[in-house]
C-alpha cells in the first residue's frame, strides 16, 4: 500500500522511544489516575512520537502517540485512509451509541455523510440560531434565584447544551427528551469509558451489576428515541417541522436511500451525545476563565454590548463579535473538549522518522499539541490574542484541531462555533463573572469532563436597551 513518502516497511524508520512505566503494569495506572498528564509528560520527555505501554505481560497494549502537528495532519489528513476507528473504545462508543457519523466507516459513513451534509450548510445551520438563543434567555432568568449569587458552570452549561440540542433534534418533544439524556447518558459514558480501557472486558449480555444498570440506561434512551421518530414516521407528510430529525426522516437520494429507523436512531444518538457535551466544555471553560481574567471579560463584554445594544444575537453577528469567537478558541484550545483521539494503523508507516507497525494503536492528544510552546509561548496562559487572523496565518494547520480535520472533521463545527457564540454574548451581557474555585480538575472521558465544581459568583448587571 502506497501512502505517500512518510510510509516505509515495517522496520523503517527509527525506533520509537518509550516513556518508561511500573515493570509490571506499565503506564496503566498513570493512564488510568491522569492520562492527560501522562501524554503531556511522554512529550516532553522524548518529543513527537513516543510509545506508551500499559496492562500486564501477555496483555500489554502499546500505544504509539503523535503530537507534532504535521504527524496529527497525517493521521487525520493527507494519510487518513491508513488510520480507521478500529479500537477498542470505538467498539465500545459504537456498541452503546450506534453506528452514527463518528463512529461509521467505509461505505457507511459516506453514505451517512452524504445524506446529513445537506442538513448542516451554514445556512441551515445558521437558523438554529433562535433555538440556542431562547434556551439561553431561560438559564440568564433562572440565574437571578442563585443562592448566594454562585453557580456551577459545568452543571449550568451542560444543561443549557443538552436542552438547546434537544430543542433543534427534537423540536417540541425537548421536555421529554432531555431529562431522559440527562440521567441516561453518565450511566452509559462511563460503562464506556471502563471497558474501553479495561485489557480485557466480560460479555455484555452477562447479568452483572454494572451490565444490568447499562443495558436498563439504554432502554430508556433507545424506547425515548424510537418513540420519537414513529411518531415521525407515522406523520409521514403531513410533518411539518423544522426540527432536526423531521429533516432527517425525510433525507434521500436516489443513490443513497434513506435512513431506517435504526440508523435514525444511531444519528440521533451520536448527535445528542457529540452536539451536547462538547459544547457544554467549551462554555463551561470560556465562562470559568474569563471569570478568572477580568480585563478580557471585560473586553469582550464591551465588544457584545457595542454591536447587540439590547437586541437578541442572530446568526449574521458571529462574524461582528471576532473576539469573543477568540475567547472561544482559546478556550478549545486550553481545553478541549476531545482532548484524545485514537486511530488504528492498517500498514505500517513512518511519522517523524519513526516506525508505526501495522496494527498499532495511535494516539493523537489535543491537550498536549495545544501546549506546544513553539506554537503556543507560555501555553498556560489565557489569551485569546492567540487567534487573531494574523496570528493563526503564521501556524501550522494541525497545531489547533479541537474538531479533528481532514475527511472526518466533525461536521458540526460551525453550529458549535455559534452556539458557543450566542449563548456566551447573552450571558455575559447580563452577568458579570468572578471565579470561586480557581483550578478546575479535569480528566478525558469521551470527552473532557470537570472533576470537581466550577463556581462563579454572578452579578447581575443592566442589560441595554435596544435601539
Amino acid at each position: 500500500m502506497a501512502l505517500g513518502t512518510n510510509t516505509g516497511g515495517a522496520g523503517a524508520g527509527t525506533e520509537v522511544p518509550a516513556l518508561s512505566g511500573a515493570p509490571l503494569l506499565g503506564s496503566l495506572h498513570d493512564l488510568k489516575s491522569d492520562s492527560l498528564g501522562t501524554y503531556l509528560r511522554a512529550q516532553q520527555r522524548h518529543g513527537d512520537v513516543v510509545r506508551v505501554s500499559a496492562g500486564p505481560p501477555g496483555m500489554r497494549a502499546d500505544l504509539y502517540c503523535v503530537f507534532s502537528p504535521e504527524g496529527v495532519q497525517q493521521v487525520l489528513a493527507s494519510e487518513a485512509a491508513n488510520f480507521r476507528k478500529d479500537n477498542a473504545f470505538y467498539q465500545e462508543v459504537r456498541e452503546s451509541f450506534g453506528n452514527g457519523l463518528l463512529t461509521s466507516q467505509d461505505e457507511d459513513y459516506l453514505r451517512q455523510r452524504r445524506l446529513v451534509q445537506p442538513l448542516f450548510t451554514r445556512r441551515r445551520v445558521d437558523g438554529y440560531a433562535g433555538a440556542v438563543a431562547a434556551e439561553t434567555a431561560s438559564v440568564v432568568t433562572a440565574w437571578e434565584e442563585a443562592v448566594d449569587g454562585i453557580v456551577d458552570v459545568s452543571d449550568e452549561m451542560t444543561h443549557l447544551a443538552l436542552r438547546a440540542v434537544a430543542r433543534i433534534l427534537f423540536g417540541t418533544d425537548v421536555e421529554a427528551t432531555a431529562d431522559v439524556v440527562a440521567r441516561c447518558f453518565p450511566v452509559i459514558t462511563d460503562y464506556v469509558l471502563r471497558r474501553g480501557y479495561s485489557p480485557a472486558n466480560i460479555p455484555r449480555n452477562w447479568p452483572t451489576p454494572g451490565n444490568r444498570r447499562a443495558a436498563a440506561a439504554m432502554d430508556e434512551l433507545y424506547g425515548v428515541c424510537d418513540r420519537i421518530i414513529g411518531q415521525r414516521r407515522r406523520a409521514g407528510a403531513d410533518a411539518s417541522g423544522e426540527d432536526l430529525l423531521t429533516l432527517l426522516a425525510a433525507a434521500r437520494s436516489s443513490d443513497d436511500g434513506e435512513f431506517d429507523d435504526g440508523e435514525l436512531r444511531d444519528q440521533v444518538l451520536i448527535f445528542l451525545l457529540a452536539g451536547h457535551e462538547t459544547t457544554a466544555t467549551s462554555l463551561c471553560f470560556a465562562l470559568h476563565l474569563l471569570a478568572r481574567h477580568p480585563e478580557q471579560q471585560d473586553r469582550a463584554r464591551e465588544e457584545i454590548t457595542r454591536v447587540l445594544g439590547g437586541r437578541p444575537p442572530q446568526a449574521s453577528d458571529l462574524e461582528r463579535l471576532p473576539y469573543l469567537s477568540q475567547v472561544v478558541k482559546e478556550a478549545m484550545r486550553l481545553y478541549p473538549a476531545a482532548p484524545v483521539i485514537g486511530r488504528k494503523a492498517v500498514a505500517a508507516t513512518r511519522i517523524g522518522g519513526h516506525a508505526v507497525p501495522a496494527g498499532a494503536d495511535v494516539i493523537l492528544a489535543p491537550w498536549v499539541t495545544h501546549r506546544r510552546p513553539e506554537h503556543w509561548p507560555d501555553p498556560e496562559r489565557f489569551d485569546p490574542d492567540r487567534f487573531t487572523p494574523e496570528a493563526e496565518a503564521g501556524r501550522p494547520r494541525y497545531a489547533w484541531f479541537p474538531f479533528g480535520g481532514g475527511p472526518r472533521a466533525c461536521i458540526g463545527q460551525h453550529f458549535s462555533m455559534l452556539e458557543s457564540v450566542i449563548a456566551l454574548a447573552m450571558i455575559l451581557r447580563a452577568y458579570s463573572f468572578e471565579a470561586v474555585d480557581a483550578e478546575i480538575p479535569v480528566g478525558a472521558g469521551i470527552t473532557l469532563r470537570t472533576e470537581g465544581p466550577a463556581r462563579c459568583r454572578v452579578r447581575r448587571l443592566d442589560t441595554p436597551r435596544a435601539p
